[in-house]
């Protein structure tokens, strides 16, 4: 699922796969199964009884198989609905990742378009640093993926007890490189961690250290918990 993307995109999207996974899978939990609606102009959007803020960070038009960043599209460009959208244009200019400057992208050479529009969703979730993002059907053919910009969306805490089941899920997603996805989780949590030969050691706020090992081939090997660091 990787043809077509560049190594720079690749990469970035990487560096938010183990906590962008996690944080997911708790605004999925938060959400209530209910229809939803949305109004642009004041950035507002609605799923049964929750409210939220939100911003449009693209589409993905099924006909055709092509991706439209929110900050690109004609009817948006330029207003606060979009905001969150232009910021990840301005870092993929900042970076060097033509994924995110593009306005358009054609995925339809891709192996499977619709995951690969899931793909730039979760990446610019990731470059905005959004607590998930959230995809519906605009009409037959055209899907929606807006990001929560609201602080009632619950943020996924770090749960040393589920850590080694939370890295070997995230590592999973892209699989290039699992220290750059196993570093990234600790730096969007705040935890300072370390290289010692072929092991990350991180220093947890329990007071404890987890220790993940990377074997010859950079796959993650083991995963513990020390005490006392």
């Amino acid at each position: 699922m990787t043809n077509g993307f560049s190594d720079q995109f690749l990469l970035e999207t990487e560096r938010h796969s183990v906590w962008g996974a996690t944080q997911l899978e708790a605004l999925m939990e938060f959400l209530p199964d209910a229809p939803w609606t949305a109004d642009l102009p004041t950035c507002s959007y609605q799923q049964g009884e929750t409210q939220l803020r939100v911003g449009v960070l693209g589409t993905y038009d099924m006909n055709d198989g092509s991706w439209m960043w929110g900050w690109a599209n004609p009817g948006l460009g330029g207003s606060e609905v979009v905001a969150l959208s232009a910021a990840v244009a301005r870092y993929g200019q900042a970076n060097g990742i033509p994924e995110f400057t593009a306005g358009r992208l054609d995925l339809s050479g891709f192996d499977d378009p619709r995951r690969a529009a899931e793909m730039l969703a979760f990446a610019g979730m990731g470059v905005a640093n959004a607590p998930g993002y959230i995809g519906q059907p605009a009409g037959p053919t055209t899907q929606v993926y807006f990001l929560p910009d609201d602080p009632k969306v619950p943020n996924a805490p770090l749960d040393p007890i589920a850590l080694p089941r939370v890295l070997m899920a995230g590592v999973s997603l892209i699989g290039r490189s699992p220290q750059h996805a196993v570093r990234g989780y600790f730096e969007h949590h705040g935890v300072p961690h370390r290289m010692e030969d072929d092991q990350l050691i991180a220093d947890l706020p329990t007071g404890n250290a987890a220790v993940v090992s990377f074997d010859a081939m950079g796959r993650i090997g083991n995963i513990r918990l020390t005490v006392g660091g």
